[in-house]
């Protein structure tokens, strides 16, 4: 049943979310940069130090995949930002950031695409629900599992680092500043003592204003939602925190980013192997930072009995048909069984379509 905001608003979000597209690809592409940033200072490290990464390799059988959906002359990767409470990245672990990362092993082209927490998906033990839920309850195997099967994805590895890293990260370079709006200062105060719990340091209380954040204030700030702007804010303050970690390295001494790198391996879960890790980090210089985009391309907010508020792809076979478009442009692609009939339940629950859009046009 159709319920949540109305298609004219959603028609209006959209077109907002247009006018922030030009500066949320320039946050994305400085993700992407601090990420190669730390590979490639860290690729000495990596012999020495693999150790230290919470390693899960797969076994075989433990990756599903649809039938016909490899994807020759290109590789993709799921990156993860996961919320642990404890330090282990495996179920039980809120990932607040989904990402799908496409290689072109030929023309070494990276494009991204940022999975919205609550869109509705189908997990793979059958049920609906938000994308977030499948690594809570599998870890990263359910959840690149979740990845292949709605969207006719072929992943095989991922990479998840603790969401709670990043508050040692600002200390250590100092702070970043940031201009915070008096409505987001009360939500970090609200909720900065339970961060700073999690990641074991103190709390300081802030006033709104432009000013230099630590550590626990920037965690905080990167993950209010309630009352200041819902799930699609929060991301674009993710973005700006990442933006500014990106300034900040890029004018840091060797010796504190090699105190980074050893802070940052320690709270990294993969499942690449050594042989894969070193691969990727020695081409990393041929890379070239394409587009990135979020997915849904087209959606709005919907409320599911049993799941609560979520995001709502209109029309999930046309919204797949633009990832593989996207990601995959030199490649052929016809939607599978399984994503079709993924689409049938998503828009049974939902009540929402492709059509539903087209009509606000």
């Amino acid at each position: 049943m159709k319920q949540g905001r109305s298609l004219k608003e959603a028609k209006a979000e959209k077109a907002a979310k247009k006018r922030r597209a030009r500066r949320r690809r320039r946050v994305i592409v400085l993700l992407v940069e601090l990420f190669i940033l730390f590979t490639l200072l860290g690729i000495g490290y990596v012999m020495s130090k693999y150790d230290k990464f919470q390693l899960n390799i797969f076994g075989d059988g433990d990756i599903v995949k649809n039938e016909g959906v490899e994807k020759d002359g290109y590789t993709t990767i799921a990156l993860f930002g996961g919320d642990s409470r404890d330090g282990e990245l495996e179920a039980g672990t809120h990932a607040d950031t989904i990402m799908i990362v496409s290689i072109d092993n030929e023309t070494k082209e990276v494009k991204l695409v940022s999975v919205y927490r609550d869109l509705i998906i189908k997990r793979p033990d059958g049920k609906l629900g938000k994308a977030n839920s499948s690594y809570f309850l599998g870890g990263p195997k359910q959840a690149i599992n979740m990845l292949n099967q709605n969207f006719d994805l072929d992943i095989e590895d991922y990479v998840t680092v603790d969401f709670t890293v990043m508050a040692d990260v600002v200390d250590k370079l100092g702070g970043i500043e940031i201009d915070v709006t008096d409505e987001e200062a009360k939500e970090i105060n609200n909720h900065i003592d339970g961060t700073a719990e999690v990641v074991g340091k103190k709390a300081h209380h802030m006033q709104g204003g432009l000013q230099t954040l630590d550590g626990v204030q920037a965690v905080t700030y990167s993950r209010i939602r309630k009352n200041v702007g819902g799930d699609y804010a929060r991301t674009e303050r993710q973005r700006i925190v990442i933006q500014k970690l990106a300034e900040k390295v890029k004018d840091t001494d060797l010796s504190t980013i090699n105190d980074l790198i050893d802070t940052v391996f320690s709270q990294i879960s993969t499942s690449f192997t050594l042989k894969e890790l070193i691969s990727l980090a020695t081409g990393v210089f041929q890379y070239e930072l394409g587009e990135s985009k979020g997915f849904a391309f087209e959606y709005t907010d919907g409320n599911v009995k049993g799941i609560g508020s979520v995001v709502v792809p209109l029309g999930v076979v046309e919204n797949v048909e633009e990832m593989h478009a996207f990601l995959y442009p030199n490649a052929e692609y016809s939607v599978s069984e399984t994503v079709q009939t993924i689409a049938q339940e998503i828009e049974s629950a939902t009540g929402y379509t492709r059509e539903d859009y087209q009509e606000t046009e």
